[in-house]
């Protein structure tokens, strides 16, 4: 099976200043893509060039198996949805959804089905006499989504859509995403600056820095194997625990020395003897530092720590310490006896640690 989506060492520059270096991504029918990353990575430029509205500068770009490199956007066979929802502030919901149809000369009875169509998929129904003035945000995201569904496009792409929207709006939104994505099994590319946006909707996700892909992966093998330390860091909240630490290798496994703020070290022993150099950095995850009694694997290593501050959270409670000379947090249950200025026993899943480089930040296992 041919990928829907084709991108080859795509290069955009603006005059001499690359904006994104040597993209390489591709996916297949019913993929939801997300391109996640800081602001000013890239990402938007990217979903720009898949759309049309930003010429590459080299490098191929196909869509449904042809080549659109120098193809204008209305023949690419796509649907945008936008941050700001560039809705049409005179005509009714109904107009709105249906005017990319009567443009292209789609019969009315047609443009009528499909507007019924996917108002009902929408839960918009009540709305569609109503203008865009009239309505609520994400009443207004709910149209433009209609607007792009009516099109049944070889590709959905989504700029931010969710960025204007309150907190509680947003996850409510994120779901309508994801139940739709399900249910049509359509072909999305999403854009966004939130990871737990990026977590929850794709099915491939590709971080981005400086206009360079720093991993391509689903999103367990981004969250539990990160590339590097900006991924490790960029992805998870909170993030992803990186602690400088020694290696000693000897017959019974690799020795992880971690310095306190007293100047006395946690020594925990990973059992696998790994190839690793004296310096490393090693990543572990907030909710693999446990309270031993709830600790569930077999690879946890128990270790005594100062707790400095604790953050209830709900059903969390989550524990800061200074290990390596640096904050690290523990996800610990909400009836944790953990306090704050007390020594507190931990167990360290060094079954699910990362190791990284200090120099060049890439993972070492």
């Amino acid at each position: 099976m041919s990928p829907i989506l084709e991108i080859s060492n795509l290069y955009k520059n603006y005059g001499s200043t690359e904006i994104l270096k040597d993209i390489n991504v591709s996916i297949n029918a019913g993929d939801f893509l997300v391109l996640v990353g800081p602001s000013g990575c890239g990402k938007s430029t990217l979903l720009n060039c898949i759309a049309g509205l930003e010429p590459i500068t080299s490098g191929t770009l196909n869509i449904g198996g042809q080549d659109m490199t120098n193809v204008s956007p209305k023949d690419r066979d796509i649907a945008m949805v936008f941050q700001s929802y560039a809705l049409y502030p005179t005509m009714s919901v109904a107009k709105n959804i249906t005017f990319g149809m009567k443009v292209r000369g789609v019969d009315p009875a047609t443009q009528e089905r499909k507007l019924q169509q996917v108002a009902q998929q929408l839960q918009i129904e009540p709305l569609l006499k109503r203008r865009p003035g009239q309505l609520s945000g994400g009443q207004r995201q709910r149209v433009a989504m209609g607007r792009a569904l009516v099109r049944d496009p070889k590709l959905f792409l989504f700029d931010e859509p969710l960025s204007n929207l309150d907190a509680k709006l947003r996850v409510e939104m994120r779901t309508e995403i994801k139940s739709l994505h399900q249910n049509l099994g359509a072909s999305m590319v999403y854009v966004t600056h939130d990871q737990i946006e990026a977590m929850t909707l794709a099915t491939k996700i590709v971080v981005m820095k400086g206009g360079v892909i720093q991993q391509v992966g689903s999103p367990a093998e981004i969250y539990n194997r990160p590339a590097n330390l900006f991924v490790a860091d960029f992805m998870g909240s909170p993030a992803m625990n990186l602690i400088p630490a020694k290696t000693r290798s000897n017959g019974d496994g690799t020795h992880i020395e971690i310095a306190r703020r007293d100047g006395s070290q946690i020594v925990l022993k990973d059992r696998r003897n790994r190839d690793l150099p004296e310096d490393v950095i090693i990543g572990v995850r907030p909710e693999d530092i446990a309270d031993p009694a709830r600790a569930s694997s077999s690879a946890g290593q128990e270790a005594d720590c100062l707790i400095d501050v604790i953050e209830p959270a709900g059903a969390d409670t989550y524990a800061v310490m200074q290990l390596g000379g640096k904050h690290v947090t523990a996800r610990l249950h909400a009836e944790t006896t953990a306090t704050p200025g007390a020594t507190q026993r931990l167990s360290f899943d060094l079954g699910k640690v990362s190791y990284f480089a200090p120099d060049t930040g890439l993972r070492l296992n």
